[in-house]
This record gives structure tokens, sequence and C-alpha cells, in this order.
């Protein structure tokens, strides 16, 4: 037999050899797996692979390190058919608070390996958010572990599973669960927590030939059920590419959240071996340690220094209930998991010291503060509310709000009551309030597209507010100092102080007139019944803000009248010198067309009659597709009396197109008991 023969034959045979090898393998824990990890990805001394730590906002990858061959040659057709695959995983989320987590995971097949574009939070370290694609370029399958719900990609609930392809909108969800065999036919359907912090099994099992990809949920304990939890017909040639990488990806928010895999088994056509849960590395403790038997032994040794200890821990105790104490009624048991105790934000904020001071308003003092169980970064709102009356419904409110989830939102995390006060918490946001940068002389000044970029930001969350969520949610404060930045210098609505729910369809009810002046729509003033159409008025003036760079009622007019910012705007639009009003700090800097489109989009928000204002949907409409808005009506002619009807005891407004004009005191704030 000639030897260049026979050494073409063994090549063959050690390739053939590799790649069976690469098609089944099974990790009892993963200390010898030699995973391609990123992130925060890493494999503990235990072997557990710990994909998230408490750090927020952030993104884990961990991929099986040699690429798949997922499609093959048909004998009868040169058309590359997918092959059958079945994998299994034991996963755990560990979060430490009951009932709450950041985002969860997903089991990926990917072309590549690096996701080093794509997007922590809702994205799951698998989307990019900026133009909409996967990280990977395309052709991604993922089935993701999901326990928050996200309007934006249609999420059934907070605790779901769901497949997805090239998207975060799921082609096929369903709420976490499995039917048990041994209830009858088909098995009744038992619920389960993903974020349980207990174990469980997934199994994700494709039928090349039936095309049919098989999704099934379980506690560890349980056999794998007969009944999948989710079926899709699929063709995986048209999704995959070849070869492709298999594993996982997590993301982290703004909760500190584990999420944790202790074994996986894969296999190309045919099953994936089981996993042997005696040899799975644990899951790391919760709580204290155990006490350990010799202090049980030396215990009785000791009670009389005990004894004289807790006499003179007594004072101490009654010196710390006395700096601690809270208001604690029993209705208040069902918002247990949004109630933060007060020590704890107590020695977040040091005291609240003044050194953690981050701005003081009409609703009350803000601190910055660290939690020390989770490392989580927060900022708290000690607002006084000093009656009774409303605090349950108030409170109800708050948890509400606490719920919305969206990307341009500040996140309400929860609430603590003390004697006549009400300590709000939110996510801590880096770059703190856009007012500073528009009239701070001592902050670097916004560009044009950083400017864009914040208004189209606000604009998304007042179209989650008031179409997306499950009820409408009126802001009733928006403006300039109440949209925070990010690290990245994303904008982010919030202070939910004012804010106000009702159903969708229902009627809101006349409240006390809150808010603040130059933002207030003439019809709020006038009746008192805040709307939708009340939150696009007071947005079109935080439009005119943002790109003159003034504020909606400012002093510095004739005899140092007040000079209402959009009088002076439609003047000058009316002159023909509408670019006069851009912020001198943008001269020759920004985009025209989108310029005069965001002043007139401000100018047809804020008009007088409520019907002739666009919706926030229309708005974001016009904003991303840069659509013309319709000129300007007639009726515009008579805005500035009916702007007068809110800031009764000033005089005429002051009118000049100069945009050098001088300007003078911020816009005060108007109260009203409650919120």
């Amino acid at each position: 037999m000639p030897a260049s023969f026979v050494l073409v034959l063994l090549l063959v045979i050690h390739a053939a050899s590799t790649d069976a090898d690469n098609s089944q393998f099974v990790h009892q824990g993963f200390a010898a797996a030699g995973l391609a990890l990123d992130g925060l990805a890493v494999v503990t001394p235990g072997g557990l692979l710990a994909l998230t730590n408490t750090t927020d906002q952030a993104k884990a990858h961990a991929f099986h390190p040699v690429p798949l061959h997922f499609l093959s040659k048909s004998s009868s057709s040169s058309a590359a058919a997918a092959r059958s695959f079945s994998t299994c995983f034991v996963f755990a989320i560990v979060s430490p608070y009951d009932g709450l987590s950041s985002h969860g995971l997903a089991f990926v097949v990917s072309p590549t390996a690096n996701l080093s574009t794509a997007n922590a939070g809702q994205y799951l370290g698998l989307l990019n958010a900026t133009n909409g694609t996967t990280a990977a370029g395309g052709r991604v399958l993922a089935v993701e572990l999901d326990t928050i719900t996200d309007a934006e990609f249609h999420d059934i609930n907070s605790n779901h599973v769901g497949v997805d392809v090239n998207s975060m909108i799921s082609a096929q969800a369903k709420p976490a669960g499995y039917y048990d065999d041994g209830d009858g036919a088909g098995g009744a359907f038992r619920a389960l927590t993903l974020n349980s912090r207990k174990p469980m099994q997934l199994w994700v099992e494709y039928d090349g030939k039936a095309r049919r990809l098989d999704v099934t949920l379980a506690p560890v304990e349980v056999p794998k059920p007969n009944k999948p939890l989710l079926s899709v017909s699929i063709d995986l040639s048209t999704v995959v590419a070849d070869p492709v990488y298999v594993g996982f990806s997590a993301a982290t928010g703004v909760l500190s959240t584990h999420h944790y895999v202790l074994g996986w088994s894969f296999s190309l056509d045919g099953p994936a071996p089981p996993l042997d849960f005696s040899k799975l590395p644990a899951l790391p403790r919760l709580g204290p340690k155990p006490r350990s038997k010799a202090l049980d032994v030396a215990l009785p040794l000791t009670t009389a220094l005990l004894v004289a200890a807790a006499l003179t821990a007594v004072l101490v105790i009654v010196r710390r209930r006395r700096r601690y104490a809270e208001v604690r009624e029993d209705w208040e048991e069902e918002f247990g998991p949004h109630r933060f105790a007060y020590k704890d934000l107590f020695r977040a904020t040091d005291g609240f010291k003044d050194h953690n001071l981050l701005g003081v308003g009409g609703f009350g003092r803000v601190y910055k503060g660290t939690l020390t169980a989770s490392n989580l970064e927060i900022a708290v709102k000690k607002v006084s509310h000093g009656s009774k009356q409303g605090v349950r419904e108030f409170v109800a409110e708050v948890v509400s709000i606490g719920r919305l989830r969206h990307r341009n939102l500040v996140q309400l995390l929860g609430y603590c009551r003390r004697k006549g006060e009400l300590l709000l918490v939110y996510d801590y946001m880096a770059n703190g309030s856009l007012d500073k940068y528009l009239y701070d002389q001592s902050k670097p000044s916004l560009s044009w597209r950083q400017r864009y970029w914040i208004i189209k930001c606000v604009a998304s969350s007042l179209l989650y507010l008031h179409e997306d969520w499950e009820q409408v949610v009126i802001h009733r404060d928006v403006k300039a100092s109440n949209v925070l930045l990010d690290r990245e210098m994303n904008g982010r609505l919030g202070d939910f102080g004012l804010a106000r729910l009702y159903d969708h369809g229902a009627d809101p009810q006349t409240t006390h007139v809150v808010g603040t002046m130059g933002y207030l729509a003439p019809e709020l003033v006038r009746d008192g019944k805040a709307t939708p159409s009340t939150d696009v008025f007071a947005f079109g003036a935080f439009l005119l803000e943002v790109v003159c760079g003034r504020r909606p009622i400012e002093r510095g007019g004739h005899n140092n009248d007040p000079v209402v910012l959009v009088d002076w705007v439609i003047d000058c639009h009316r002159d023909g010198s509408l670019l006069g009003v851009v912020d001198p700090r943008l001269a020759g800097t920004y985009d025209t067309e989108e310029v005069t489109l965001v002043l007139n989009l401000g100018m047809m928000c804020l008009h007088p009659l409520p019907n002739m204002r666009p919706s926030m949907r229309k708005v974001a409409q016009y904003l991303d597709s840069s659509q013309p808005v319709p000129d300007l009506s007639p009726s515009y002619s008579s805005y500035n009396m009916m702007m007068l009807t809110q800031i009764q005891g000033f005089g005429s407004s002051a009118r000049s197109c100069d945009p050098s004009t001088s300007v003078g005191a911020s816009s005060s704030t108007v109260f009203s008991e409650g919120r």
C-alpha cells in the first residue's frame, strides 16, 4: 500500500475522530471544561460557572471552546440541512431580594464567540441596542430564561422561557413551569419561579428531520417531563451559520443578581448524556454561616458574661431604635419586597450627611448612597408626608411605579416610611441632571448630537408611560432638571413623586395643580385635570429649553418682565429668523434640519388647545423618521394670553428675537398638599 495513501487515510481518521470528540461533551462542573469566557463570567474554585456577580449593567458569555458543525450535506440534495442536537444544563438564578432580580440568562447558538458589541440589561448580552441587530451580525438562536418584563420586546411576564431568533422579541414564549407526568393525560402544569434561588434543569432539543425545536424545564429532582414547555417549528438551516459556537449569555441591570450554571451536556445527532446531580458543584450558601459546635459548647460557660453585656447593650439598642425608628403598618406587608429598612438607607448615605447631598428640590432633598449588602449605588429622596390621609394609596402607587421597566426611566427601587417622612429609593445616575449641563457654566456644553439623542430618549420614555405600560402613567413634572444622565449620557426621565396612574380608557380625576411654572398646560391650571396631553405640553417646553439653552420663563425682558420662551420662539419663527433662538454654544455645530424639526415640534406640543397637540407616539415618529412637522396654525396668535393664565402675578412678556437677551431666575415649582 503506498505510503501517501496511508498518510491521507490517517488524516481522515484523525479529522473524523476529532469531530466526534467535539460533537458530544459532559461537564459535571466546569473546573476542567476550558470554556471560552468573557465579561463577568468566571469558574469558581469549586467548579461552578458564575456568569454574573454584583456588578450592575454588565454582561457575560461562556462558550464551548471549539466550533461545531450544525449543517450537513444531504446525499440526495446539494442543500445543507441542520443536524439534530440535544443539550441539557442545570442553572440557578440567585438574588438577595425575594421575588426581585436583574435580567436573566440564555442558551446561545452563535456564529462567533465574540459578542463584545452586545448590550447588557434587557438585551441579555445578545443584541446591539444602537442598530437593532444581533451582536454577531445575525444568525443567532437563543433560548432565554427571562425574569424582567420588557414592553418593547412584548414580553408576556417577568418569569418566562422564550425562543429568540435574531431578535429579542421571542418567536414563542411561555410562563416558566413544567407538565407533571404523574398527574393525568398530558400532565398538569406546575408553575416554577426562575429566580427562586433553586437549581433547575433545562433541555433544548432539535429534531432535524421534523424541523422542530423543543424546550423543557423542570426542577432538578424531577425527571424530564414527556411534554415540552415550548415546541417551535423552525428550520435551523435558515437560521444558523456553519460552524457555530454553543454556550451561555447573561446580563445584569440595576439589582444585584447571580446567574449560575452547575452542569452541562451536549450532543449532535443524538440525546445529550444525562447529568449526575451528585457530582455537580454546590451553590454558595445564602444567609449567615451555621454556628459551630464549639460555640454551642462554650455558650453555657459565657452566659454570665452575655447577661452583663446585654444589660450594657440595652442603652445602645434604645438609642439605635430611636435613630432607625420607622413607621410600619399591617397593610404594608403586601409591599414587603419594595420596602427598604431605614437603617440600611441611613448607613448607605452615611447618616444623610451633607457631603452625600446631590440636590435640593421643592419636594425634598436627594442623597447619594451605596447599599452595603449589594454594593448598589442609589439615590434617596426624602419627601415630607405628614398627613396620614391617602398614605396607603400613595405607597401603592409608588410600588406600582417601581414595576416600570424601560431603559430611559430612572428605576424606582422602593420606599421607606419614618415619622413624617417618606423616603423614595432610586437607581443612581452618575452624570446628574440635564439642567446642569444646560445652565451651569462650569459643566461642558452638550453637543447637538448629544442633545438630540437625549430628546429621543425622553420621548421614548413618555411613550412607554402613556401607551405601552399596563396602566396610563402621567408624569406631571417633565422638565430638564428631572431628566438624569447615566454613565453613557443616555437621558432617563426620573422623579415620579408627582406621577398619577389610571387604567387605559378611564377618565383621569381632577387633582391639585402641581408641577413647575412654564411647563403647565393652560387647561391644567384651569380645571386641575392632568392628562397625557398635559405631559405633551411640558415636553414641548422641554424641547425648546434643550435647543435654546434657556428656561421656559425667565426674567430679563423690558423692565425686568418675564420672557416666555415659546412666545419668543414663535415671534422669531414668524419673522423668518427661527434659527436665531438656538443656544449660542451650538453655533455652527448643529444639524439645521434636525434643529428646525425639534423647534417646530416644540411649538406644536405647546399648542394652547390640547386636541391640537400630537400624541407621544406621533412625536416619536417625527423624531425617528425626521418627517416634517405640520406648519403652525394661526391660532398660535392667541398663545401669549393663554400662557399668561398660568403666570398670574407677572407682567406682560417682553418679546425679542435677539438671542442675546439676558436671562434671569430659574423657574419656580408650584406646591400643593400631597405629592
